[in-house]
């Protein structure tokens, strides 16, 4: 499982993706979990930066959920009509 930092916002953006993008390409397994449930302050960049790992676990045949997803960055998604790229993971 991947996991989120506390703070994810346009500056520390770049970084997590790059670390994320580490982690999907050393996973083995049939799906992607990312850990969202230590976001503490983000802004729309934490959007971002889920929608491009799911984009990298997708391009290599991989399912892809959240686990944790804040409420507000739920909202956030739903206003920006993404929030169907986002599953739930169980």
């Amino acid at each position: 499982m991947l996991v989120l930092p506390p703070r994810l916002t346009h500056e520390e953006a770049p970084a997590c993706v790059r670390m994320l993008q580490e982690g999907i390409a050393g996973h083995n397994g049939s799906s992607t979990v990312v850990d969202a449930s230590a976001l503490d302050q983000f802004d729309s960049s934490a959007l971002a930066v889920l929608l491009e790992c799911r984009r990298e676990a997708t391009a290599l045949g991989r399912g892809f959920a959240v686990k944790g997803l804040p409420a507000r960055l739920r909202e956030l998604g739903a206003l920006y009509g993404v929030a169907a790229l986002l599953p739930a993971a169980p």
